[in-house]
């Protein structure tokens, strides 16, 4: 059974309180760590950064170690990536290109960074409870990246070069 869902609202605020325009290093860093604090039965957030062409690199998480790198051709963080659209896994296992990093892992929500119609990254959501993510879950993180975006200025600041 899955923890009731947070008040993403409240969420909202609190993160946007949080983070600080001049550096979306910091703020992806703050962002993991909030979502790790807050948000329940979660093993592993963090941010994935196209930096190279179809290829994801590993930027601020909290968790175990990670994977690195994530092609687009695998895995659900590249389905979102491929995609651009958020995915959202019940259980990884039954994924068959599933990149397995820690094997606690049950379910999985993937959320691509989209900007200027080009993609910046991902923020990958792991849960060692399967079926965690429900459809509200994933609107209120989806709402939750867009105040990272707009806190962080990406449009200023690409993952591919930029400062």
């Amino acid at each position: 059974m899955t923890a009731p869902h947070p008040d993403y609202t409240l969420l909202a605020r609190q993160l946007d309180a949080l983070l600080d325009d001049r550096d979306w290093l910091a703020n992806a860093a703050q962002t993991c760590a909030f979502l790790m604090q807050e948000v329940r039965d979660l093993n592993w957030v963090g941010f994935y950064l196209q930096r190279k062409p179809q290829r994801l690199d590993l930027g601020p998480f909290q968790g175990k170690p990670a994977c690195h790198p994530l092609p687009f051709s695998q895995g659900v963080c590249g389905a979102a990536a491929r995609t651009r659209t958020t995915q959202r896994i019940d259980d990884v296992h039954a994924v068959a290109d599933h990149i397995a990093c820690d094997s606690a892992s049950r379910a999985e929500l993937v959320i691509p960074i989209i900007v200027d119609e080009r993609l910046w990254g991902v923020l990958d959501l792991d849960s060692p409870v399967q079926g965690r993510f429900s459809a509200e879950d994933q609107a209120g993180l989806e709402r939750l990246v867009a105040v990272f975006i707009a806190a962080s200025d990406l449009y200023a600041h690409p993952a591919t070069g930029g400062n």
